[in-house]
């Protein structure tokens, strides 16, 4: 059975930080692309970053270069997004989803992935 969980949010302030895990397993690890996205009150799902397997790169929307980094531990099938410099903008809930993906570089196309898992609030206050 293929397994996401999301954790590590919470409440922090303007400026601040927090690392979200996401924990797998069920499937290939090195074999799948794990994106994070995030959906705030109201708006739609958007995505925020990926990491690709087997090519190990990395892919940042706009609105989070330089302040989000995304990393992977293989040994212990996990993805974290490490996040810096939090807005209020920022305050959504986070999950992760895995793609099958055997490329290099990953894209949040939300439609590719094929397993998600429950979210992780992700709340910044001004």
């Amino acid at each position: 059975e293929v397994q996401l969980q999301a954790s590590g949010g919470g409440l922090v302030q303007a400026g601040g930080s927090l690392r979200l895990s996401c924990a797998t397993s069920g499937f290939t690890f090195g074999d799948y692309a794990i994106g994070w996205f995030r959906q705030a009150p109201g708006k739609e799902r958007e995505g925020v970053s990926c990491i690709s397997g087997r090519g190990r790169n990395s892919y940042y929307e706009d609105f989070v270069k330089g302040r989000f980094t995304i990393s992977r531990d293989d040994a212990k099938k996990a993805v974290y997004l490490q996040m810096s410099s939090l807005k209020p903008e920022d305050t959504a809930v986070y999950y992760c989803a895995a793609e099958e993906f055997l490329g290099i570089t990953c894209a949040t196309v939300a439609r590719r992935y094929e397993y998600w898992g429950l979210g992780t609030q992700v709340t910044v206050s001004s």
